[in-house]
Formats: C-alpha cells, sequence, structure tokens
C-alpha cells in the first residue's frame, strides 16, 4: 500500500487529516477524512465514456450515515439502514451543488460519489466535513474537474466565527451556514440565522473564505504527488462548427426580438420553439442527401446549439437594455396578490402569488402527540414544527404523472423551513404543520412558500413573533466583462440561463435563512454585498404588499381548531397522574374525552390537555389538579366513602388521599356502627381534615366538627396516657383505687393480672393464654406443666 496522509489545520488549532491508499483502491478515487473521532470515507467512480445523447452532467452524490458509527442499533424490524434521511438527502445535496459546476462543460460521464460516516462520538458535525471528503476523492482521481474545492460550516458565537463548530458550541450560535468555494471563489452557501444583517453574513462568508483556501491548496499537492493532477481524455461531444455558426448567425436577432416582446412563459416558449422548428424544417429541405438517421443527430445538435443562443441573446439584452424576458427592470418585483382563509377546514389557509408562480399553503395544529420523532445516527430529537413542500407537475404545465417526494422538494421545503421555525414561539403549545403546495411555478417558489406560509399560520392564529418574506435573486455576469446585473425575484429562465440563484427570508429586522448557487467563474464580495442589499429593498416591498392582505395573526383560533391547555406540575407528582400501567390517566381521558400528554423536563412535569371543546379540557384539568392538589389542615372536602370497618370508614377527600373518619367523628352522638349514621361504600360526604401525621403522612378527618353541636352537650373527660421517658419508659400510673378492678368476662381475650411476662425466647401460642418453651418442648412431652404454671 501507497499510503498518503495530509493534514491541514482550522483557525482554532483542531486539525483535519486526509489518508488515501489504504482503503477502496478499486474505486477511482478514495480518501478518508478524520477529525477527532470522527470519520468519514469518500468514494468517487466514473464511467469510462458518456452514454449517447447526453447532454447534461449525470452526477449522483449519496451522503449516508452508518449507525455503527455512534455505536447505536437502527431502528425498524429488519435493524439495517433504510432509505436515506433527510438530514441524509439534504447533506448529499450541498456537496451535489458545488461540485456540479465545476465539471467541464462538455463532459457528460456518469459520475458516482459515495460519502459514508464510519465514526462519530457526537462532538464534531460530521455533515460540514462531506464536501471536503467528496473533493479530496476528486483530488485523488483522474476524472477531470476544474478546481479543488471544500466545504466548512461557519457559525456565530457569542460574536466570534467559528470554523466547523462542535455540537455544544452550536448551541449558544446565532448564525448557521454551510460554505462551499474553491481557492478563489464562493460556490455555495446555505444556513439560518437569527435575524442577523446583510454585513454580517458578509463578514461570515469571508471567515469561510479564508478556512476554505488552505484545505484546496493541500488537495492540489495531494494530487500532484499521487500523479492525478493529469486527467484522463474524453470526447463525449461531436460538434458540427458550421451547424453551430449557422445557427448563431440565422436565429440571435429573432430570438433577441422574443426577449423584448415581454411575453409570459408559455408564449414566449412557444415562439422559441417555432424559431427552431421553422430552421430545422428548412435545415432538412436544403440536406435531403443526409439519411433520417444524421438528420436526427443534427437535429439534437442544433437543439444544444440552439439553447446556447438563447442563453446569449437573454444575457446581452439585460446587460445592454436593461430589459428582462417578462419586460421588468432589473430591481423590479413582479405583480403581487395575497388571500387568506381560502379554504374553510384547514386550521389555517392563504394563497401567495407572485407573477406566475402560486403557493397554497395550508397549516394544521396538532398536540404533543403529532410532534415527528427524527431518529438520526448521531441522536433522537422532535420536531413540533414541520413545513413539506409539493411540486407537481402540473404547476409547470408538464403531462407527466406525479411521483414520490424527491430531493428537490426536500431541500426547498427545508429552506422554507430555516426561514420561519424560528418566529414559531418557543412555549407555543401546539405541534405547527405547514404544507405547501405549488399551484403555479415560473421561478422562486421556494421564496413563494416563505410567503404563503407566513400568511397561513397568521390566519390559523399562530402567535407568530414577526412576519417573514422572502425573495430569490440573480446575477448576469458574462467573462472577460466588468459590466453585470444584479437581477430582483428572477424567473424560471434567469435561473437556468443566469450565474446565480441567491435566495434570502427575513423579518422586517433581519435575515433568517439563505441559500446561494453560483455557476459563475468569479464573485467579489462587492457584487455579494450589493446584491444583498438589494434583496433587503425587494424582501421589504413583498412583506409590505403580504401585510396589506393581513396585518397580524388572528386573535382566537377557528372554531375547528382543537384547544390546548399547559400544565406544569411538581415532579414527584408525574407518578400519581399517571397511575400503575397508565391506569389514571387512561380513565381521565376516557371520562373527560381529552387527550392528555406528559413530559418531564427541567425538574418538572409539562402536561398539555387538548380537546375540541372548553368543557373537556375543564373537566380533566380538575382531575389533574385534585390530583397534584396538597390537602391543607382546616380545609373543608367533599369526599367519597371507599370503606367501612367497625371503628370507622374511610373517606377519599383527594384522588388518591384517603384519610380516616373514625366513629367517634362522624356524629356528636354515641354510635355504635357507621351504617347508624346513614353512611355507606360510595357516598359523598363533607368532612373536614383536622390532622396530618408528621410521621406516617395519615390524614385524620372528621365530620362532626361541621355539624352543630347540640346543646347541652358535656365532652367526656379523657385520662391522658403517661409519656414515655428517654429511655422509652412510660411514667407511673396512680394507685389502683377500689373500684377500679375490673371483673374478668368470659369473652375477654387477655388475662391482663396472670400474664407472664414474655421472654425473647418464648413462642406464643392462643393469643398468650398458653405458651410452651422452644427449649421445653420434648421435655414436658405434651404435659400440663405450664398451664399449672399458669394458674399458680
Amino acid at each position: 500500500m501507497n499510503v498518503i496522509t495530509k493534514t491541514v489545520q482550522l483557525p482554532d488549532g483542531r486539525t483535519i487529516s486526509i489518508e488515501t491508499g489504504k482503503v477502496a483502491k478499486q474505486a477511482d478515487g478514495a480518501a478518508v477524512i478524520r477529525m477527532g473521532n470522527t470519520v468519514l470515507l469518500a468514494t468517487v467512480c466514473a464511467a469510462k465514456d458518456a452514454v449517447p445523447g447526453t447532454d447534461f452532467m449525470p452526477l449522483q452524490v449519496d451522503y449516508r450515515e452508518q449507525y455503527s458509527a455512534a455505536g447505536r442499533f437502527p431502528g425498524g424490524f429488519t435493524k439495517r439502514e433504510g432509505k436515506a434521511s433527510d438530514n441524509e438527502i439534504l447533506t448529499s445535496r450541498l456537496v451535489d451543488r458545488v461540485l456540479r459546476p465545476l465539471f467541464p462543460s462538455n463532459y457528460h460521464a456518469e459520475v458516482y460519489v459515495q460519502v459514508m460516516l464510519l465514526s462519530a462520538d457526537g462532538v464534531d458535525q460530521p455533515d460540514a466535513l462531506a464536501g471536503f471528503a467528496a473533493s479530496a476523492a476528486m483530488a485523488c482521481s483522474d476524472i477531470p474537474f476544474d478546481y479543488a474545492i471544500s466545504e466548512v460550516r461557519v457559525a456565530r458565537v457569542n460574536g466570534e466565527y467559528v470554523i466547523n463548530p462542535t455540537f455544544q458550541q452550536m448551541a449558544d450560535a446565532d448564525m448557521d451556514l454551510m460554505v462551499g468555494a474553491t481557492t478563489d471563489n464562493i460556490m455555495m452557501v446555505e444556513g439560518e440565522m437569527k435575524e442577523v444583517s446583510e454585513q454580517d453574513l458578509i463578514d461570515a462568508l469571508k471567515a469561510a473564505a479564508d478556512a476554505i483556501k488552505p484545505m484546496c491548496l493541500i488537495q492540489t499537492e495531494l494530487s500532484k504527488e499521487l500523479g492525478t493532477d493529469v486527467k484522463r481524455e474524453y470526447e463525449d461531444e461531436i460538434n458540427d462548427e458550421e451547424l453551430r455558426d449557422q445557427i448563431k448567425k440565422e436565429l440571435y436577432t429573432p430570438v433577441y426580438d422574443v426577449n423584448k416582446q415581454a411575453l409570459e412563459k408559455h408564449a414566449r416558449m412557444d415562439a422559441f420553439d417555432k424559431i427552431l422548428a421553422d430552421f430545422l424544417e428548412a435545415y432538412d429541405a436544403a440536406h435531403t442527401d443526409l439519411s433520417a438517421d444524421d438528420l436526427e443527430e443534427k437535429h439534437a445538435e442544433a437543439h444544444r446549439y440552439y439553447d446556447d443562443v438563447m442563453r446569449d441573446a437573454m444575457r446581452r439584452c439585460i446587460l445592454d437594455e436593461g430589459m428582462r424576458l417578462d419586460g421588468r427592470k432589473t430591481t423590479d418585483i413582479r405583480p403581487i396578490w395575497c388571500e387568506v382563509d381560502a379554504l374553510p377546514m384547514p386550521h389555517g389557509s392563504a394563497i401567495f402569488q407572485r407573477g406566475e408562480t402560486m403557493s397554497l399553503s395550508t397549516c394544521t395544529l396538532g398536540t404533543k402527540l403529532d410532534e415527528k420523532m427524527v431518529d438520526d445516527v448521531l441522536g433522537k430529537s422532535y420536531m413540533r414544527f414541520l413545513l413539506h413542500y409539493n411540486f407537481p407537475p402540473f404547476s409547470t404545465g408538464e403531462a407527466k404523472a406525479q411521483r414520490g417526494v424527491g430531493r428537490r422538494e426536500i431541500g426547498h421545503g427545508h429552506l422554507a423551513w430555516r426561514g420561519l421555525k424560528g418566529q414559531i414561539p418557543e412555549n407555543y403549545p401546539y405541534t405547527v404543520r405547514l404544507v405547501s403546495q405549488i399551484l403555479e411555478s415560473n421561478g422562486s417558489s421556494s421564496m413563494a412558500s416563505v410567503c404563503a406560509g407566513t400568511l397561513a399560520l397568521m390566519d390559523a392564529g399562530v402567535p407568530i413573533k414577526k412576519p417573514v418574506s422572502g425573495i430569490a435573486m440573480g446575477l448576469i455576469k458574462n467573462p472577460g466583462e466588468d459590466k453585470y446585473a444584479i437581477l430582483s425575484d428572477i424567473l424560471g429562465d434567469e435561473d437556468h440561463l443566469g450565474d446565480m440563484d441567491f435566495k434570502t427570508t427575513g423579518t422586517k429586522d433581519g435575515l433568517t435563512a439563505t441559500q446561494m448557487d453560483i455557476k459563475c467563474d468569479g464573485l467579489s464580495f462587492e457584487i455579494l454585498e450589493q446584491a444583498l442589499m438589494q434583496a433587503k429593498a425587494g424582501r421589504e416591498h413583498i412583506l409590505d404588499k403580504m401585510l396589506e392582505t393581513m396585518s397580524e395573526p388572528r386573535a382566537e383560533l377557528k372554531p375547528q381548531v382543537p384547544r390546548i391547555e399547559t400544565l406544569d406540575i411538581p415532579k414527584e407528582f408525574i407518578g400519581a397522574i399517571i397511575g400503575p400501567g397508565g391506569k389514571i390517566i387512561q380513565q381521565m381521558q376516557e371520562e373527560t374525552g381529552a387527550t392528555i400528554t406528559i413530559d418531564e423536563a427541567d425538574g418538572k412535569g409539562h402536561i398539555q390537555i387538548s380537546a375540541p371543546n372548553k368543557d373537556s379540557i375543564d373537566a380533566a384539568m380538575n382531575k389533574i389538579k385534585s390530583i397534584v392538589a396538597v390537602p391543607e389542615v382546616g380545609e373543608v372536602y367533599e369526599g367519597t366513602v371507599r370503606s367501612i370497618m367497625p371503628y370507622g370508614c374511610f373517606v377519599e377527600i383527594l384522588p388518591g388521599k384517603d384519610g380516616l373518619l373514625h366513629i367517634s367523628e362522624i356524629d356528636w352522638k354515641r354510635l355504635e356502627t357507621v351504617e347508624e349514621a346513614g353512611i355507606h361504600e360510595g357516598d359523598k360526604i363533607k368532612v373536614k381534615l383536622m390532622e396530618i401525621d408528621p410521621k406516617t403522612g395519615k390524614y385524620k378527618i372528621s365530620r362532626r366538627a361541621l355539624l352543630e353541636k347540640p346543646e347541652g352537650y358535656v365532652e367526656r373527660e379523657r385520662r391522658p396516657r403517661p409519656d414515655r421517658n428517654d429511655r422509652g419508659e412510660r411514667g407511673e400510673y396512680r394507685p389502683r383505687r377500689e373500684g377500679d378492678f375490673r371483673p374478668r368476662r368470659d369473652d375477654d381475650r387477655h388475662d391482663n393480672y396472670n400474664r407472664r411476662p414474655r421472654h425473647d425466647d418464648d413462642r406464643y401460642e392462643g393469643g398468650g393464654r398458653r405458651f410452651e418453651h422452644k427449649d421445653n418442648v420434648e421435655e414436658n412431652n405434651g404435659s400440663n406443666e405450664n398451664n399449672e404454671h399458669n394458674a399458680e
């Protein structure tokens, strides 16, 4: 093995190592990245030749986490890793978006990049290393690739920018950004912030760029040492330069004229298609000597060259005349239309339309039972705010079936979720789910989801901290030219044919989320700053339009929304509320019709009660309060008679708390039995708590204390029992006087005068009337000696 190891140091002194040549040697390129106890393996394999007819970059990036990396078993019946989680898909997208633009434009062979998490101790965040690992594997291969890249996470912790922060440091961060870049240029940004300024974002990008440079340089050194700096030869495109020149010469002007007509999306595409169709018809008529297969090949090439013409014409129209495809100027925002309460039964709903992009968002409010459990390799967590984004084919007029949720939908929904999640109050009792259905799409549908989601939350009565709006920015900048144009609220074609897709969301006070993809070779921080300030102006304009429709959340929830009440109780009462095997809490839910959940946190029990109506909630709340209530001496309680004994009865004054009502405390008159007072099991009676035994905690209650004392009643004097001294001995009784002697009755069980003091070794039988000494059992032989001794 030819093992090569390189290391790079982060600004805080931690190191990241790259090792190659030990494992996965049959892949085109493989690298093991290690930071502390976090280890990732990245591999890359590319097909030798491109599939005929392919005119795009068929790149597939997969990031997967092994549960064994953290010493855990996967959940589920099969106990093995299944399909990629949302977190793995999002990380894969981050790597894909920074790698894809750096392959040669004419390279179309299939490339597969796989990154696996092999070890993790829960200290360092592994997804921050995935982009670095993927690029290092590319550097170890001969696959054509223009520049080495890397990715880092940058967070602002206590005012300081930290590169690749630990999980613990992230708890105090107000910015969380993933940044991908080459040595010279920022290529990708995605993250969330807590209403920070545009300048704060620029400073974070600069800190990330400085940290990425040495990572890229060390990959260049590694590639030279391995000899992979010389890339493989390929010939994935066969071009007809004569046809290319003919199309550019004949079709550029008609395409440019269509750009200036400011047509709507489908009319514009129909006009573009007609221009190409007319050209191909004339071309076929002029080349009757070509076979059908040859003409089909020429048509495919013509489509590729025509895309270049459309791209050049659109860009020149913007740069030279400041006119965009729909007739707007570079800073103009498309017309906006909003509506709330669009649907009768969802808890909240809103429609937001900007130009030809429309989102219908619905808000659903649920209980704690509706939270989403996230079971990732590095731990379990629960999400109480969810946002799902759906992009059906009809939104773009495509005639095809709708399949399962794709990576794009997960990524767009996650960006909108990041933009809004910080505005949900921390102590809000409901679980919130937003669903954005894209009904029309022509650019910036994820930002439309943010705007429609904000209105749907307010329509549902969610007390969000501040409303949020979003906008997508574009850039037109030709290589070698100083002139450029920053576009506000871009169209789909401007995204596809332009050089930048820069999305930002925020409140009136600052940014909450961002996503940026760069497609050109260079982008200065000056351009970035200008784009951010132009985005701020556009975002504020959109927010004003939204607030004209609904300025604040509803004061009251809609009738169909389940009501929720919360209650905090001492930790020691959790078991009493749940009961053995959940018996008590299940009984309360059956009797009241409410849903009750209880959770322990911060040394308390947090209870959530939900029901369709207030009566059910109040009934459940009263039952819980009675369980956790602490009886107070002197208070009057309406209790339930649970059992009757000869000496009194036991009354449940509070759930799970019984007190003894002695027979002498039932009434002022003397009673022989409890039933004489008309008391039976199950009866409700009022009693007063007289005393709580400090040692046993038993409750002494009285019923007669609540009854009027009869006139002339004289309390019987009771002789107090003598107290014990400090040695446990009782004080002396007064001498027995004449008349004190009580003759023995036949039914007496104890002979108090003739009873022999018990010895430690004595064993009594028959209640003390007869005893046998355990040492004399054999000697007595059943004799009556012991009885004679008792008689004496």
